[in-house]
């Protein structure tokens, strides 16, 4: 039975289970729309650290209160974390565990947040990773519209590492792709895209763009002659004809990658990313405002889109200085 404490004239719940308290978080988000990924995240962090508090207690996880989540039970279990994970995972579950104690708070679960008492990681500044090489991307692309590599589908993976060079997608947005993503009239189309943190965005194609989803749409008739592409299914597809996964996207890139002979111009851990850093990094290049880049890559933040802009200054600076003529000029 659920009983309840006062501090000063806030009153709240100091029974409630832990693992009831974070499935009332998740039943709290369902209005966001957060994407399978993000929730799989969510899941993941607040299990993890759970999973430390639990330990540290000596008790099942199912036997822990929202109460026994104090400043120095969370301290001990994501100093254990640490130890284990990068400062990027780090950061990430100290932020999905600040969103669930302030879910607390809020539902009268607890008097107050104490992820303020946790060290908190700095966040790692982003440091774009586009593919190297001037002429990678078109490498790439004529490399998979010739069909080279294993089992090749040229319609389809030209469609995918189109999706990243010219459009920026990420890889949950290239998945929830259905077919009437493609909007407007010919010339003029744009692709409608449910993007990160139910941030959607319209990001305008060029006729070459039109004209590889129409050969895609057409192999995959050839392909499936069975199977009924409805304006509200999903685009991309597998080779048996089901929507493509996670890891089978991940994998047609870097099978492209490697039937190119480019797997060298690939920075390390960006793999697929490294189209939409290619896109942004070429707009930055030829011009583009840190807002027009906000927009047509979905950042949340200004700054995200500032840093394109600024790595890409760098980056002309040390070329410009690597320049043997200004030997001559040294006194």
């Amino acid at each position: 039975m659920n009983r309840s404490g006062t501090v000063g004239p806030f009153r709240y719940k100091i029974h409630m289970r832990l693992l009831q308290a974070q499935q009332a978080f998740f039943a709290a988000r369902r209005p966001r729309k957060d994407s399978p990924h993000t929730t799989a995240a969510y899941r993941r962090d607040l299990a993890g650290i759970t999973s430390l508090l639990a330990d540290a207690a000596g008790r099942p996880a199912d036997e822990l209160d929202v109460a026994d989540l104090t400043a120095a039970a969370l301290r001990t279990a994501f100093g254990v974390f640490a130890d284990g994970h990068a400062k990027s995972s780090v950061l990430r579950a100290w932020s999905t565990w600040n969103q669930f104690l302030t879910f607390c708070v809020s539902d009268g679960l607890l008097a107050g947040n104490p992820m303020g008492a946790v060290a908190r990681p700095k966040t790692p500044p982003l440091v774009p990773k586009p593919l190297r090489g001037e002429d990678t991307p078109e490498r790439l692309l004529n490399s998979v519209g010739a069909g080279r590599g294993r089992k090749p589908w040229p319609e389809r993976d030209v469609l995918v590492l189109a999706l990243g060079l010219v459009a920026g997608l990420r890889s949950a947005e290239i998945r929830a792709l259905t077919v009437d993503s493609l909007i407007g009239r010919p010339g003029e189309k744009r692709l409608h895209i449910n993007g990160k943190g139910s941030r959607d965005r319209s990001i305008p194609v060029q006729r070459a763009m039109e004209r590889i989803i129409e050969a895609y749409l057409a192999s995959c008739r050839s392909r499936f002659p069975h199977l009924r592409l409805r304006r509200s299914a999903p685009l991309l597809r597998d080779h048996a004809g089901e929507p493509i996964g996670r890891g089978a996207l991940d994998y047609l890139v870097k099978s492209c990658f490697r039937a190119a002979g480019l797997q060298d111009r690939v920075p390390t851990g960006a793999n697929l990313h490294a189209l939409r850093h290619t896109f942004a990094t070429r707009l930055a290049e030829d011009g583009a405002t840190a807002s027009e880049i906000m927009a047509l890559l979905g950042h949340a933040s200004l700054a995200t889109s500032q840093n394109y802009i600024e790595a890409t200054g760098r980056e002309q600076r040390a070329a410009v200085a690597s320049n043997r003529t200004y030997r001559a000029l040294e006194p």
